[in-house]
């Protein structure tokens, strides 16, 4: 649906400093019993209690909250693990062959989509039209693009065809039929029309509507009254799914009441209870913010109903939790968080229900896995958790707690595994907990785990952190400007609703102390907003210039991104100043760029993360039991443990499982489906494997099968860099080109990351418009990665509001050998260049590799770098 676009408001007055420190949750002495209290200090504002019942259930786990529309563009964007890990049960998508969009065709992202665990895909059929608002060429013609587009879908998904539903029109209450009192009968007939058409191509279609922009509860009462005694394609023209929008700040007040009244509507006009789908929710400032999506999730999921979150920017990138192809932002986490619940709901009584941008959460337990889980955020103010209903025979008399926290990382910038913020072993009183939450961060959300405890005693693993606001540092040449989304939700989230820009003279800097608590290496995380173009800035450290920060483009001002830079401090107060000039006289490429906070992290060393058998999906009969030594997942035949890890960088990572095998025998380890050969418990008793593999930046999917037995413990990984010499890395210049490619040297004014100051355009759009690499000695047949540093701004630009990004391919051949087809998302900038992998199977000695498209062009390419997928495996007794 069509909102208007952000504007951009200054914002005069002093700011006042904020430097806000994010620390682990501790225990606090003196504390009461089946308490597990965090670091809310004396004088903090009172709670917001949220009350969770385990006894009190409330029906299975729906699962259908996540749903997206316009979510998916092409196979491969966004990348498949991370559709598997947010698992929308339904996607939203335009119809076959559609002009509205340039793509997200049904049918064309349909078998990535049901891979990756999706159940239903919803078909938007009108947007076969290429207008916004379409155009009205009158209903002959609509029926005609109707015959063609159903008839497709039953001729190239007949064993399927059922999981695709119809949406005959959307929004009819804003296009075509708005005037009720005077198109009120032509809706009806061309409700019957269309819907009979479809019926009589495939009887057992399911229609989706009436699809309004809103809840209009007199169009849909006019509506349902008719359709029930109505005949279409010869049963009644009642929608098999109901569906309607919820498009406002204030559904996160009025949905429950809207779905209330529609159920007791039902009820009065004789109507069997129908399944709903909300196929459009949310706003530009609720995307990717985990703070805010909890609000929304925790009613669909209270109503058990399926919803779409909307398409506000462009298709393909999980409406805004796809940060690049396959990487995930905080908001991802906490759909992945929602993907991850089982079993059965129970009561979650926030303080205040329905409440816009107030705490909600929702909850549930899993019986098969002895866990109970919560989902809460939103609010500002601490949280504690009053928890009752833990029966003894499930949870036992003592309990491990354990609290990770995901909060907003930007659009486009990446989140790694969330951190353990708390972690205790505490006492169950009478069936009842404490569980106390920090307060400060709005945009957070928190998962609590409370199962039986086992095993070592939960710790966290948070590194310390700490945040600025960029408006509430000092300001040179800069202004502060109102991102105020609460008076306006269509504006992209802004970390304390400001943010700073007008950042255009050679004296602009943002400056702002920081107190660190210990030498050694700290990761700054800057906030930023590049419109459409790459830049830089300058970095100055206790007044000394310390590196140029290199941003990404990003689609706007406010579509923010996050660039880091590691930098050496010393324990103490030091100040940090972000600059658009290394001298004071000379602006930096690009350094126009507004900014909207600044993380400050500890760095500990390589990154690590640890997935314990608690966080694994089960499939196949696997289950999870537990004893003095902790979880483990119990496989053996075809069950299987999916785990979904995080690399921060492209590179090799070291990954390692541990268990308990009852006899030797093969795991089957597939990373993102590849097959990882030599993985094996060399005998019976506690094992560790440890894989050294070339992972992608962003998600991987990691399933695990066992021998007969085998009890999965733990998956970790850790960064191994040192490794990254094996693989081979060629500027594109460099490499030989044929036909149009030809190399572009970057210009001196360019913002451009390219590296070695020169990249190759005009790739593909022929066959024999092409860059060769030559495959060193020592690579022969083998599974390998290719990892091409790519750049992609084509874009079609006729809709009123949604960005119509387009993804360029490349066709990868080994000489002799196979080929296979990458895909490059758009990027924002010919000459903002972005690692993208893709798998390949080499199968001859020194086939040379070609990248090309004998079709369409391709991207625009940097560098290249070839690497095998494996390096080693190795398998040891665990050490005692």
């Amino acid at each position: 649906m069509q909102r208007p676009r952000p504007t951009r408001k200054a914002r005069t007055g002093a700011a006042i400093m904020a430097l806000t420190a994010l620390t682990a949750l501790s225990a606090v002495p003196g504390a009461v019993p089946g308490a597990v209290p965090g670091a809310v200090p004396a004088h903090a504002a009172a709670p917001d209690v949220v009350a969770v019942d385990f006894a009190r259930r409330t029906g299975p786990v729906h699962g259908g909250a996540t749903g997206m529309l316009y979510g998916l563009s092409d196979p491969g964007v966004p990348g498949d693990p991370l559709i598997a890990g947010a698992r929308p049960r339904t996607v939203a998508q335009k119809a076959p062959d559609g002009d509205q969009h340039p793509n997200g065709d049904a049918l064309v992202i349909a078998d990535g989509f049901f891979a990756a665990g999706g159940e239903e895909i919803v078909i938007y059929m009108q947007d076969v039209y290429s207008r916004w608002p379409y155009e009205n060429l009158g209903i002959d013609d609509y029926l005609a693009k109707v015959d063609t587009m159903v008839r497709k879908v039953v001729r190239d998904r007949p064993a399927d065809k059922d999981r695709f539903v119809w949406v005959p029109f959307n929004e009819p209450d804003g296009i075509w039929y708005q005037d009720w009192t005077t198109l009120r009968q032509k809706f009806f007939d061309d409700w019957k029309a269309v819907v009979g058409r479809i019926r009589s191509i495939d009887p057992q279609a399911r229609i989706v509507g009436p699809n309004e922009a809103a809840y209009r509860p007199g169009r849909l009462r006019d509506f349902l009254t008719w359709a029930k005694d109505a005949t279409c394609g010869g049963r009644d023209c009642l929608p098999d799914i109901m569906a309607w929008h919820e498009l406002s700040r204030g559904s996160l007040a009025d949905y429950r009441g809207h779905h209330e009244h529609y159920r007791a509507m039902e009820r009065e006009l004789g109507i069997a209870p129908l399944p709903v789908n909300i196929d459009e929710y949310g706003n530009r400032r609720d995307m990717s913010v985990p703070g805010q999506l909890i609000q929304w999730i925790s009613m669909f999921e209270d109503t058990k109903v399926d919803a779409d979150m909307a398409y506000w920017t462009y298709a393909g990138n999980l409406d805004d939790h796809a940060a690049r192809t396959r990487q995930a932002n905080g908001g991802w986490w906490l759909l992945k968080w929602y993907a991850d619940l089982a079993g059965q709901t129970v009561t979650a009584t926030p303080p205040r229900l329905g409440a816009p941008d107030t705490v909600q959460a929702v909850a549930a337990v899993d019986e098969s896995a002895r866990r109970g889980t919560i989902l809460v955020g939103g609010g500002a103010q601490p949280v504690r958790l009053d928890v009752t209903g833990l029966d003894p025979a499930l949870f036992g008399g003592q309990v491990d707690v354990v609290v990770s926290r995901t909060t907003w990382t930007g659009y486009e910038g990446d989140a790694l595994k969330p951190p353990v913020v708390a972690a205790e072993r505490a006492t169950v009183s009478g069936g009842s907990l404490r569980i106390d939450l920090p307060g400060g961060d709005v945009m957070a959300a928190y998962r609590v785990t409370v199962v039986p405890s086992g095993g070592r005693v939960p710790v966290p693993d948070a590194p310390w952190t700490a945040s600025v606001e960029a408006e509430s540092a000092t300001l040179t040449a800069a202004q502060v400007y109102d991102q105020d989304t609460t008076a306006d939700p269509q504006k992209y989230a802004t970390s304390g609703r400001r943010d700073v820009g007008s950042m255009n003279s050679p004296r602009s800097a943002v400056t702002f102390p920081v107190t660190v608590p210990r030498d050694g290496r700290y990761r700054l995380g800057i906030f930023h907003g590049a419109n459409k173009t790459p830049g830089r800035h300058a970095l100055f450290v206790d007044g000394a210039f310390d590196q140029v920060v290199q941003y990404s483009a990003n689609l706007g001002w406010t579509y923010r991104g996050r660039a880091d830079v590691e930098v050496e401090l010393s324990a103490g107060v030091h100040e940090l100043s972000v600059r658009t000039s290394a001298d004071g006289t000379t602006p930096l490429p690009g350094s126009d760029v507004t900014l909207d906070k600044f993380d400050l992290t500890e760095v500990t060393g390589p990154a690590r993360a640890a997935y314990p058998a608690d966080e694994a999906r089960l499939s196949g009969g696997a289950r999870l039991t537990r004893s003095g030594e902790g979880p483990a997942i119990t496989l053996g035949g075809a069950a299987r443990a999916a785990f979904f890890v995080a690399a921060g960088e492209d590179g090799y990572h070291d990954l390692t499982l541990t268990y308990r095998a009852e006899q030797a025998g093969d795991l089957d380890v597939r990373v993102d489906g590849r097959a990882i050969p030599g993985v094996r418990a060399a005998r019976p008793g506690e094992g560790v494997s440890r894989v050294r593999l070339h992972l992608p930046a962003g998600i991987s999917q990691v399933r695990v099968a066992g021998p007969a037995g085998l009890r999965l413990r733990e998956l970790a990984t850790v960064r191994t860099a040192q490794a990254d010499v094996r693989a081979h890395r060629v500027e594109a210049e460099r490499a030989a080109l044929a036909g149009t490619a030809r190399v572009v040297t970057v210009p001196a004014t360019s913002g451009s990351n390219a590296s070695g100051g020169a990249y190759v355009d005009n790739l593909g759009g022929g066959p024999g418009n092409t860059l060769t690499l030559t495959r060193p000695a020592g690579f022969g047949p083998g599974e390998y990665v290719l990892v091409t540093h790519y750049a992609n701004a084509d874009r079609n630009t006729g809709h009123q509001y949604n960005t119509d990004v387009i993804s360029r391919f490349l066709d990868i051949t080994e000489t002799g050998g196979t080929t296979a087809r990458g895909v490059f998302r758009h990027n924002y900038a010919w000459d903002n260049f972005w690692p993208q992998t893709t798998p390949l199977t080499l199968t001859t000695d020194d086939g040379a590799i070609v990248l090309g498209n004998a079709h369409t062009p391709g991207p625009t390419i940097d560098r290249v770098e070839l690497a095998r997928l494996v390096l080693e495996v190795t398998n040891q007794p665990a050490r005692s």
